[in-house]
């Protein structure tokens, strides 16, 4: 069963609650009968491979995007380079 978080918006108590996924959300705080709200924190879980992290997938769509930009400009100065190291 998972663990929420809690915290009272009138006089700050926080704890956490055990509760079923199909239990309603506490409303009433135990401490002053203010408003709950439910925090929402990190969760611990990681994804690994390719495509997952945000520089990957900027990477590979940003290095696309200059290329392809900049290929009509870079293109006599690419020649030249590569006839140049050739020699």
């Amino acid at each position: 069963m998972p663990t929420y978080s809690y915290a009272c918006t009138s006089c700050g108590h926080a704890f956490d609650a055990v509760q079923s996924f199909s239990d309603s959300s506490l409303t009433d705080c135990p401490e002053c009968g203010g408003r709950l709200r439910k925090q929402y924190g990190s969760i611990g879980v990681t994804f690994n491979g390719s495509g997952f992290y945000r520089t990957d997938s900027r990477a590979s769509a940003g290095a696309g995007a200059t290329e392809g930009a900049s290929s009509s400009s870079a293109a006599p100065s690419a020649a030249a380079a590569s006839t140049s190291s050739a020699t």
